[in-house]
């Protein structure tokens, strides 16, 4: 308790001691500015006034960029996520089981329909032919014997020299051998099928993709790999989806005619071919509410790539006579979107905006200005309501970051 006392008794000797040292440079200080006050007044000068922030009336005009909205025809398109295709894709595959004897085409070749791509080793089926033909002939050497014994046996019959059980039996000998002999047609066209499907050749024309298998080895027709994929890519189609909302009015706008299709770069702004919608898919997929769509694109440039993943766009309608004006002039703000209009008077007036869309660096304005109205570009940010601007030669004024950060320090009252 003593040691407690003693410590609260220190501490209040600290301050006592710290008061009495500052306590002169304080009255000090009050006494210095009294006295310059004192100064001043007797001199005959004033103290001097607060400082007022003007308003943007009192100050310089401001300069900004400005330009015209326009009423123009304005495309109205729908946004996707697409997917190249091969118009047509083919895996090759071997029909049958053997060696591969040679591959005929080059990777990334460009190949026709038609064209051999590889050689299966053909002579086991070339035996199976010749083995298939030497029995017809066989066949038609016995069929040749029994119809002339059917000859005789009936002339033995009409002399009443011969039964005719005989001649019925010899009757059926020539009909059996005759089936016998279609059967060995039937033998040698599956000999000869055999035998063709050992040269594999394009059944379309396009390019062909990394070979998956080389000469040499053995091939087999329950293979699933294959031998080389062949792409035909031009033309070639893009798979993309499109909320289901948007349906109606896709089917709409496809019934009355063709409807293009703008194929753009993951970087949205590169356009890369241009096509015409296709197909529209006849389900829409209930687990993400898209429906599915086809474009066909010539791709004669060879922009687009199977398996590319782009941005495409779906133009579905014009808007004719639409008012648009640059899309950095809309601003946001607390109650929305707003613009600064330029009166004649070079009054900065802020105008609300309905905006329907901002696209290709233009925005669509449905209400709140009109085509001749003269709006500010650039420097949106130095303006109030009622500031008097000063507009250069239609050059943008370059203003750097530095220069930005300044000006608002100083609207702030920073030095």
């Amino acid at each position: 308790m003593k040691k407690r006392l003693f410590v609260v008794l220190l501490l209040c000797c600290g301050g006592v001691v710290w008061f009495a040292r500052t306590q002169p440079q304080v009255s000090a200080a009050l006494q210095f500015a009294s006295a310059g006050m004192q100064k001043l007044t007797s001199a005959g000068g004033a103290a001097p006034a607060p400082i007022q922030n003007k308003g943007p009336e009192g100050g310089p005009p401001v300069p900004v960029v400005t330009g015209l909205a326009e009423s123009k025809d304005v495309p109205i398109y729908l946004n996707g996520l697409g997917n190249v295709q091969g118009f047509n894709s083919v895996t090759i595959r071997s029909r049958i089981d053997g060696q591969l004897e040679k591959v005929a085409f080059d990777e990334g070749q460009e190949v026709k329909a038609g064209q051999l791509l590889a050689q299966i080793d053909p002579r086991p089926f070339q035996a199976a032919l010749d083995q298939a033909s030497a029995r017809r002939k066989q066949n038609e050497a016995l069929l040749a014997n029994a119809k002339r014994d059917l000859v005789r046996d009936l002339a033995l019959l009409a002399e009443k020299a011969g039964t005719a059980q005989k001649a019925d039996t010899q009757q059926a000998l020539v009909e059996q051998l005759e089936a016998t002999l279609k059967s060995d047609d039937a033998a040698i066209e599956a000999a000869s099928v055999q035998l063709g499907y050992a040269s594999i050749h394009s059944p379309i024309s396009g390019r062909a993709g990394i070979r998956l298998v080389d000469a040499g080895n053995v091939v087999r027709a329950q293979d699933t790999n294959g031998l080389v994929v062949v792409t035909q890519m031009q033309p070639v189609s893009v798979v993309f989806t499109l909320p289901e909302q948007q349906l109606q009015t896709i089917r709409t706008e496809f019934e009355k005619g063709t409807l293009q299709v703008v194929a753009v770069g993951r970087d949205n702004s590169t356009r890369l071919a241009e096509g015409t919608l296709s197909v529209i898919d006849n389900q829409i997929d209930p687990t993400t509410g898209t429906i599915r769509l086809k474009a066909t694109f010539a791709n004669e440039d060879l922009k687009l790539w199977p398996g590319q993943f782009i941005n495409v766009r779906l133009r579905v309608a014009v808007r004719a006579g639409a008012t648009v004006v640059p899309s950095q002039v809309v601003q946001q703000g607390p109650s929305g979107a707003f613009a600064f209009v330029v009166t004649p008077e070079g009054v900065a007036e802020l105008r609300p905006l309905q905006v329907a869309r901002i696209e290709d660096g233009l925005a669509l304005i449905d209400s709140g200005l009109q085509a001749g109205d003269r709006v500010v570009v650039d420097g949106q940010y130095r303006l109030q309501p009622g500031s008097k601007v000063r507009t250069g030669d239609g050059a943008k004024v370059p203003v750097s970051a530095q220069t930005r950060a300044a000006e608002v320090g100083r609207t702030k009252g920073q030095p």
